[in-house]
């Protein structure tokens, strides 16, 4: 937490609402030094206070406490290593099922048109099953998903499908 940013925030808040410190302070029971190292980013408010801080600034703790940063909400943690065996499932429903059975027809034909890219060429060539791999985790980082970057450096081979992953993960928050 930035303290810095948090303080700033108070301050931008507080005045736009018209408040002078000494408003707020007695408001929430503290004196206007208080709310002064706080706007100066030398003090955080105590815990207590955050929520009555918040109604009277008309926002939230979390707007607060972010400095007006939007806080990121994932929508899950995924791995490397489910991301392959996610692929390895479908390589292995042609297996079970046959490759010729309607239905993996149909998943592997709904792939292959939708990334215009032929997925059973990645059960024989792994630098190909990597790249399907890549985009697998970036499809879930824009569907809101987390992933470890340190999980991404580990588990890519390739340098370059590496590095566009991370790219991705940094464009969405994950540093």
């Amino acid at each position: 937490m930035d303290m810095q940013k948090v303080g700033g925030q108070i301050s931008v808040l507080r005045k736009g609402r018209g408040l002078t410190q000494n408003d707020l302070g007695e408001r929430l029971g503290v004196s206007f030094q208080a709310v002064s190292k706080w706007e100066r980013g030398e003090a955080l408010p105590d815990t207590a206070l955050l929520v009555n801080l918040a109604e009277a600034l008309e926002t939230t703790v979390n707007f607060i406490l972010t400095g007006g940063e939007r806080a990121l909400a994932y929508k899950g943690k995924i791995t490397i290593s489910s991301m392959v065996e996610g692929l390895r499932c479908l390589e292995s429903m042609g297996r079970l099922l046959g490759r010729e059975n309607l239905i993996y027809r149909h998943a592997v034909r709904g792939i292959d048109e939708g990334m215009n890219a032929e997925i059973e060429t990645a059960f024989i060539d792994e630098r190909v099953f990597e790249c399907f791999v890549a985009e697998a985790v970036i499809q879930n980082l824009k569907a809101g998903a987390y992933v470890d970057p340190v999980d991404v450096r580990l588990h890519f081979k390739e340098a370059h499908f590496r590095d566009i992953v991370l790219a991705e993960c940094k464009k969405h928050g994950i540093c």
